[in-house]
């Protein structure tokens, strides 16, 4: 098989250089915001900032390090969010705001599905869903209750207070 650009597909023709996020603003007002392919120099900005926190986060530091302080963590969020970022910084509550500049990140760094996952489910691709989206899960499946028979091992710690130390029974001596 011969290797020229013929036999390459346009980048283009695959490579989305846009994502468009649906959100309800402070006004209650639902709008699009479309969040363009950032610039090589910010793209390589963003891969740098994100690697450098995963490192930190898997070298077992504590939680109180700050990897970026608040103007570093917003010049983040600009990069990501381009030319979105002020009608979204103004129109969109901090929650809100954060999630988008943060499904951008994963959009930019990892990829599109990586970025819908965190979307949908709000923490980092790969990782268990947050408190309230497992309750949630947990209440609405009563098929998944009633198909777990096994039963709960007792407790073996034999450390509850104001309880009497159990004897044991003598075993007959062969």
């Amino acid at each position: 098989m011969s290797e020229n650009a013929n036999d390459f597909q346009a980048l283009d023709d695959f490579l989305e250089d846009y994502l468009e996020l649906p959100m309800r603003g402070r006004d209650g007002k639902t709008r699009v915001y479309r969040i363009e392919d950032p610039s090589a120099e910010d793209g390589l900005r963003i891969e740098r900032i994100t690697t450098l926190a995963a490192r930190l986060a898997s070298g077992g530091k504590p939680g109180d390090t700050t990897v970026l302080d608040d103007d570093e963590e917003l010049n983040l969020y600009r990069m990501c969010l381009g030319s979105s970022y002020e009608p979204m910084r103004r129109e969109l509550g901090w929650a809100q705001f954060k999630h988008c500049a943060l499904v951008a990140m994963y959009w930019i760094t990892v990829g599109r599905d990586a970025a819908l996952e965190f979307w949908k489910i709000g923490s980092q691709p790969g990782k268990a869903p947050n408190r309230e989206t497992r309750r949630q899960a947990s209440r609405g499946s009563s098929a998944s209750a009633a198909a777990n028979t096994t039963r709960s091992p007792a407790s073996t710690s034999g450390t509850k207070a104001g309880s009497k130390r159990r004897k044991k029974a003598a075993r007959p001596r062969t």
